[in-house]
């Protein structure tokens, strides 16, 4: 093999390094300090921010918030009124957990009709109700338990 081919491969193999280096560091920056975005839907969401929410009629005996039962977190809620809930530890979270083991957008839970859902929104660690992760948008009744890290948030009237 020549000289140059060498030096070639070498510099191949050193870019390529230095890709995946850049990569790793991209995904670490937006897990700690969420994704960048841009100007239009940045004041977009601010524009949705200052609008108040429509009140919503809470049926006798339907969930009125979601609470936070077992964690770093214990005691903080958050209205279903404000629906859909973002779980996660990113700043646009309606229930922002302080635990390493959540993403910064981890999980949602949101009324279609008269019944509550979580979903899963492609968290690196998962989202479980009792032991069984879940892999798909999950019916939740009031009391039922959602693990998102360390983390026990309950559907409560």
């Amino acid at each position: 093999m020549s000289e140059l081919t060498l030096f070639l491969i070498r510099l191949a193999y050193l870019a390529i390094l230095w890709i995946f280096v850049l990569s790793a560091l991209s995904v670490i920056r937006s897990d700690m300090f969420g994704a960048r975005m841009p100007e239009g839907a940045r004041q977009a969401a601010a524009k949705r921010e200052q609008r108040p929410p429509k009140p919503a009629r809470a049926r006798r005996g339907a969930p009125t918030h979601v609470l936070v039962v077992d964690g770093d977190n214990l005691g903080e809620r958050a209205e279903l009124s404000a629906a859909p809930i973002l779980i996660g530890r990113g700043p646009d979270a309606a229930i922002r957990l302080d635990d390493d083991y959540v993403s910064t957008r981890h999980a949602r839970i949101a009324a279609s009709g008269d019944q509550w859902f979580v979903e899963d929104l492609g968290s690196t660690n998962g989202t479980y109700i009792g032991n069984a992760r879940i892999t798909q948008p999950t019916t939740l009744t009031i009391g039922t338990q959602v693990r998102v890290g360390k983390t026990v948030i309950e559907l409560r009237k």
